[in-house]
């Protein structure tokens, strides 16, 4: 097996609404709390004018309501420490890992980006697998 011996990191900051499969995602070099800000301005953006967004996240130091407060129709719901079977992206990181990403070699940020681009767009082309990996009972808040 090929062994990587430099490191470059891209994280990506991925949303889905379960009830329809829209989605928003914004891939970074670094993680904090001001990229946290422009996702969720992505995600106030995309939100239909009347609607509210609800995004539900761990505990991770840059997932804080602060965050939020720019925002009008974006809440924040922080999940129990050590819970991630409650969080349903924790599912779709799983699914990117295991069909796309995981036991690769890259060149350099330049290329992780395109294939964690390419991994997301992967993801979100089937809705309704976009739906069914992320819906939770406890999330139906229409009747």
């Amino acid at each position: 097996m090929v062994k990587q011996q430099q490191f470059d990191y891209g994280y990506i900051f991925g949303a889905v609404c379960p009830s329809n499969g829209n989605t928003q995602a914004l891939i970074s070099p670094l993680v904090n709390k001001e990229v946290m800000k422009q996702h969720l301005k992505l995600i106030s953006e995309a939100t239909e004018p009347g609607r509210h967004a609800v995004v539900v996240m761990d505990g991770a130091g840059w997932h804080t309501f602060d965050t939020a407060s720019p925002f009008t129709n974006v809440s924040l719901v922080k999940l129990p420490a050590y819970s991630p079977e409650l969080n349903p992206m924790e599912q779709v990181w799983q699914w990117l890992r295991q069909r796309c990403l995981s036991n690769r070699v890259f060149r350099g940020y330049e290329e992780i980006v395109e294939q964690v681009s390419r991994a997301w767009n992967t993801f979100i082309a089937d809705v309704e697998r976009v739906k069914s990996l992320c819906w939770r009972e406890w999330t139906n808040l229409v009747n």
